[in-house]
């Protein structure tokens, strides 16, 4: 599985779905526009997503790519499937997803997962790339959930639809 972090601000953010992706067991997470490296443009590191992340930084791969739209478009080439991670009039709850096959272990490996800035979330140039637009539904007050909170629900979701027919 990838992940990509399109306009992601916060270090924190950057740094905690760094941890999750290594829990996950994520391939790869791509860092576009704005997101935070781990490094800053010197080869420092960053303190505050080191802290965050716990060292996850060093065990899952990482890459900046300026362009989150070439990306998307060069993973589609490549035969990925492309799931965007944002409240739209077209989403879906990300519990509905439906695959034609079981799900197996080189599906899983070709999922893309993009989510977006804390604010204004992905634009339309990336949300119409998308093979799904998944959702977590709200039941409370609120109307979001933490980027990085977002993300633990739902690749951990996708890694049990394997396990589930797997075991």
């Amino acid at each position: 599985m990838i992940v990509i972090l399109h306009n992601i601000r916060s270090l924190h953010n950057v740094g905690s779905i760094f941890r999750t992706a290594d829990a996950a067991g994520v391939e790869k997470i791509y860092l576009c526009g704005i997101t935070p490296a781990p490094v800053d443009e010197f080869g420092k590191p960053r303190k505050q997503l080191i802290k965050i992340s716990l060292g996850a930084e060093k065990y899952v791969e990482w890459e900046y790519c300026k362009s989150t739209t070439r990306l998307i478009d060069k993973l589609r080439r490549d035969k990925y499937k492309i799931f965007a991670i944002e409240q739209s009039k077209k989403s879906l709850p990300y519990y509905k997803i439906k695959f034609k096959n079981t799900i197996t272990r080189d599906s899983i490996k070709k999922i893309v997962l993009v989510l977006g800035n804390e604010v204004s979330g992905l634009p339309p140039s990336v949300l119409k790339r998308a093979d799904k637009i998944l959702e977590i539904p709200m039941y409370g007050k609120k109307e979001s959930l933490n980027v990085a909170v977002a993300f633990g629900v739902v690749v951990f979701h996708l890694i049990n639809l394997y396990n589930l027919n797997n075991d």
